[in-house]
C-alpha cells in the first residue's frame, strides 16, 4: 500500500467529492455524519472488544473500514473549514507533548 500525507488525503477527498459527490454537504450535516460514523465504529468495537454478541447485520462490518468512514468525513469538515489536518495534528502533538511530558511518566497506574 503506497504512503498518503494528510495533506495528500484532504486533496483526494476533494477531488472525490467535485467528482462523484456534486458538493459537500453543510458543515452542520457532514457534523451529524460524523457523529453517526463514530456511533457505528463504537458499536463495532463493543462487539470486538467488549461484552456485546454481534448481530448478523453487524458481522459483515469491519474495523478498518469504520475508521475510513469517520476519517473521510472528517476530511469533508477539514476541507469545508480550511482547516489543514497536518498542521492541527503536528500543533496537537507539539501542545501534548509541553503539557504532557513527564505527566504520564509519573503515573503510576501506567507502569507495569
Amino acid at each position: 500500500m503506497s504512503e498518503l500525507s494528510l495533506n495528500d488525503a484532504q486533496k483526494k477527498v476533494d477531488d472525490w467529492i467535485k467528482t462523484f459527490g456534486v458538493r459537500y454537504f453543510s458543515e452542520l450535516t457532514n457534523l451529524a455524519i460524523l457523529v453517526e460514523e463514530v456511533g457505528e465504529f463504537s458499536k463495532l468495537m463493543a462487539r470486538v472488544y467488549g461484552d456485546q454478541s454481534f448481530k448478523k447485520e453487524d458481522k459483515k462490518k469491519d474495523i478498518p473500514s469504520e475508521m475510513g468512514d469517520i476519517l473521510f468525513v472528517l476530511i469533508c469538515l477539514a476541507n469545508q473549514m480550511n482547516i489543514s489536518l497536518e498542521d492541527a495534528l503536528l500543533s496537537t502533538i507539539k501542545k501534548n507533548t509541553e503539557r504532557d511530558s513527564t505527566r504520564h511518566l509519573e503515573n503510576e497506574k501506567l507502569k507495569s
